[in-house]
């Protein structure tokens, strides 16, 4: 029994011994390469470029008080509208104790001329009438008595001002009032009631009550590279996807390429600016495109600071044959492609030197080399090892 078992063993190790010499074998044999098949096409071209940038209004206004003071009330809220001179916020006036001081003395000084005046032009109108002061020395002390009066006018009005922001004579201008300088839309209001503000002057820029801007004359900013800042121009199209706003798409021109690099990763890049064309707004809906209107509730979606994408064609060519760039092969300044011959069952690839044109990334343009009623070899069909 035991000389049977120790010969099963043998014959169980010659097996396994055998199955992987075949199974080995066969693994290092050869196995016939698959190549996809490509036939040339007639198409368009185009070699784009993407820039990433912001959308935002061409002018923000900030406006700013006139006096300082405390805010009482506001008027507006973000997201409204407003017009030109209308009221955005209610201010106190916290009068300058200095300024105070000299308005009040000013007004004391004031009311001592005019009393003296009112003295001389009184005397002097007795005299007049007696016939012992002559008609120009007596309208002298009549214009002295005007003119002392409206120097008191002046002066209580400048109080008023210093203590109340406004003055009765003139309440309409009150500078306690904040006013909008523009029409457009409120983009923010960075105060609330209670705050104090202070009015621009040498010493800081002052107090910013609201920031409003035209919503109807937006811009697109960014920054392009180096490597294709000099294929752009100005009045070059663009076309802007609006990140935030998927279906929404929107013409633009391009209207300002900065003359200065700037240094960003590493990279130089030249800042641009382009006109939004709202007129332009499409809105994609399963596969379609319609133009809106800016009163559409679509681009009223639209806001300073959104995030878009312009896609910018830098060169382009119509109807010309192409094939994948994949089933190109460079060597040096050369390009060729292998053209697929068929004997009988069995396949040759023939490397024909091929004349390129533009190629967008996918494709690329064949001037010249084939006719384009060709196969040509594209890339190698990739098999799974197990199949």
């Amino acid at each position: 029994m035991k000389k049977y078992g120790k010969l099963a063993i043998a014959v169980i190790i010659a097996l396994v011994f055998i199955g992987t010499f075949v199974f080995l074998w066969k693994k290092s044999q050869p196995k016939p390469v698959d190549y996809q098949e490509l036939t040339p096409q007639q198409q368009d071209i185009r070699k784009t470029t993407i820039i990433t940038g912001t959308i935002e209004p061409r002018n923000e206004v900030n406006v700013k008080p006139q006096i300082s003071g405390i805010v009482t009330e506001l008027m507006k809220r973000p997201g409204q509208t407003v017009q030109a001179g209308e009221v955005i916020a209610k201010v106190k006036v916290i009068p300058d104790m200095g300024q105070l001081s000299s308005a009040e003395s000013r007004v004391r000084l004031s009311e001592i001329n005019l009393l003296q005046a009112e003295k001389d032009f009184k005397r002097a109108e007795e005299l007049h009438n007696k016939r012992l002061l002559s008609d120009e020395e007596f309208e002298k002390t009549r214009q002295k008595q005007n003119q002392a009066r409206e120097e008191k006018a002046a002066a209580e009005d400048a109080l008023q001002v210093v203590r109340d922001g406004v003055s009765k004579s003139n309440a309409s201008a009150s500078s306690t009032l904040i006013r909008s300088t523009i029409s457009g839309v409120i983009l923010d209001i960075p105060v609330k009631v209670g705050n104090s503000v202070i009015n621009s002057n040498t010493f800081n820029d002052g107090t910013t009550i609201a920031t409003v801007a035209n919503m109807q004359d937006l811009i697109f900013r960014g920054n392009i590279d180096e490597t294709e800042v000099g294929q752009l121009f100005e009045g070059m199209p663009m076309k802007l996807t609006i990140g935030a706003l998927q279906n929404l798409t929107v013409d633009a021109q391009l209207e300002y390429i900065s003359p200065k690099a700037t240094q960003s990763n590493g990279a130089k890049q030249f800042e641009i600016k382009a006109a939004v064309q709202l007129a332009s707004l499409t809105h994609k809906q399963s596969g379609q495109s319609t133009v809106i209107s800016y009163a559409n509730e679509h681009t009223q979606k639209i806001r300073a600071g959104f995030s878009a994408n312009a896609e910018i064609v830098l060169k382009e060519v119509s109807q010309v044959m192409s094939v994948p760039e994949s089933a190109i092969e460079f060597e040096g300044d050369s390009t060729f492609v292998y053209l697929v011959k068929e004997e009988g069952d069995k396949k040759t690839y023939e490397r024909q030197h091929v004349e390129t044109g533009l190629s967008d990334g996918v494709n690329i343009e064949i001037k010249k080399g084939i006719s384009g009623k060709e196969k040509v070899r594209g890339p190698q069909i990739i098999t799974d090892d197990n199949e």
